[in-house]
């Protein structure tokens, strides 16, 4: 975690996931990077040959020093440590600009503020967080609200138990040597994929010899709905981030299902790690 974006939009939110960043940086000594995406509309002129509408560059150059100067407000508010941080304003839309931000730098980690999201527009276009999530190729850190890190002691790892995810588990395993926390590794057992007590006990102890975890705890939930058991048990076990996968769905598929990891990071108030798996 060494090189970290930050998408920033100045909202109270992105405000949040700046100051996680930050401290996050500052303990790993690395750098912050901060991107402004100003995602103009797209306009068209009508005549006899439909052109886009060309936007002024006294307007552009507008909207860049407003940015310039709310970045300086939020470095001066907000001390980096040492941290090197560094704005960059992009024309495109956000989603777009970090996933080529990303690929372009060698980006480790994104770190960015979610308000959440909930009824129709969910399914219609999703929030920029939740893109994100569904489409990088590095992980992603949502956050509501900045904590300090020495208060992540029990970070929630919801599993499928699968054998072969070993760089996905491992990217786990650093993140736990990171904050020095417990991994509370968590099956649950939906009518689809029954088990029994004893069967899931087996699983789960394959599970972690498989990975040779350590300072770890097991724990098996019934429920019909996954995204439901993994909040309901973060809030009875006190989680304090909850670390897991995500298939990226897209397309119809996404607006009909859904997926369990972007409910979860719409719904549930702690920091959430996130990571698509290949």
């Amino acid at each position: 975690m060494k090189k970290i974006l930050v998408p920033c939009d100045f909202s109270p939110c992105a405000v949040e996931a700046y100051q996680f960043a930050l401290k996050i940086a500052a303990k790993n000594k690395g750098e912050l990077h901060v991107i402004k995406a100003i995602d103009l509309p797209v306009m068209m002129v009508s005549g006899f040959d439909v052109q886009p509408y060309v936007y002024d560059p006294e307007l552009l150059g507008e909207l860049e020093a407003d940015a310039q100067m709310k970045f300086v407000k939020l470095k001066e508010r907000y001390v980096s440590d040492g941290v090197m941080v560094t704005l960059h304003v992009k024309h495109e839309s956000p989603a777009h600009a970090v996933r080529q931000f990303v690929k372009d730098n060698a980006i480790d980690l994104i770190v960015m503020g979610t308000k959440g999201t909930s009824g129709l527009s969910e399914y219609l276009i999703g929030s920029n967080t939740e893109k994100i999530v569904r489409t990088s190729t590095v992980p992603v850190l949502a956050i509501r609200k900045s904590v300090d890190l020495f208060t992540i002691k029990k970070i929630i790892f919801p599993t499928t138990l699968r054998l072969d995810q070993t760089e996905f588990v491992n990217k786990i395993k650093n993140l736990q040597a990171f904050f020095g926390a417990s991994l509370e590794v968590l099956w649950i057992n939906t009518p689809m994929k029954f088990k029994t007590d004893e069967e899931s006990k087996g699983l789960l102890d394959d599970f972690a010899k498989n990975y040779k975890l350590e300072n770890y705890h097991l724990h098996v939930r019934n429920d019909t709905i996954e995204q439901d058991a993994i909040m309901h048990f973060t809030r009875e076990v006190k989680g304090d981030m909850i670390a897991m996968a995500t298939h990226g769905r897209r397309g119809l598929a996404h607006a009909l299902m859904g997926s369990v990891t972007e409910e979860v990071v719409n719904h549930i108030q702690c920091p959430i790690w996130t990571y698509s798996l290949k």
